[in-house]
């Protein structure tokens, strides 16, 4: 339940992936959110698995690169960030005859595993910090620890990703994706730059 309660504390603080996969799920296509949601809870298990291996050690070894994730990483969420901030400016490029433009499902596999892999934070909440705490539990404790945070990020993408369909009565107007969009763009834009600064 500790390893549980600790991801989930991670995870649900709005960061580029939630804010991502949130929009997904708004848009409600299955074909779509499924490998998403797949994508971001598979990769937190792999980097939680590899920080209880110890592997934390390596990452921390690695300044160099760090760095380079870091400046791609703040690249590319500022980038995105720039794209939301456009659809909220332009409706119009938010609406194709009365429906809500949908990102297709190469886009959107890219752009989560981009959102996941290039950015430092995820190793050093996932491998560093989970790794160690969970390495703090005992030989044997530690899995079940571990299998508790997987189990976080597994129940919380699938609930964000899945859950957000009850959010769509609310985003029948195009109003209320353009505040969405600002939102998202804020987001992504203020986490690009703290990246950038290494903060």
């Amino acid at each position: 339940m500790l390893g549980l309660a600790t991801g989930l504390s991670l995870i649900i603080a709005i960061g580029s992936q939630n804010a991502f996969v949130l929009r997904l799920g708004i848009e409600g296509r299955n074909g779509v959110i499924v490998p998403v949601v797949a994508i971001c809870a598979a990769s937190d298990a792999v980097l939680i698995m590899a920080g209880v291996l110890g592997l934390g050690v390596v990452v921390a070894a690695a300044p160099v690169a760090i760095i380079v994730m870091r400046v791609l990483g703040s690249g590319f969420l500022i980038t995105y960030g720039l794209f939301a901030a456009r659809r909220a400016i332009r409706p119009g490029a938010l609406v194709v005859s009365g429906v809500v433009a949908s990102t297709g499902m190469r886009v959107a596999v890219m752009s989560v595993l981009a959102l996941t892999w290039l950015n430092p934070h995820v190793y050093l909440d996932t491998v560093l910090f989970l790794g160690a705490v969970a390495n703090q539990q005992g030989t044997a404790e530690r899995w079940w620890w571990a299998g508790g945070a997987v189990a976080a990020s597994f129940v919380w993408f699938s609930a964000l990703g899945f859950g957000a369909r009850l959010l769509r009565p609310m985003f029948a107007k195009p109003s209320s994706w353009r505040v969405l969009d600002a939102v998202i763009a804020v987001t992504m834009i203020a986490l690009g730059v703290r990246l950038a600064l290494g903060h």
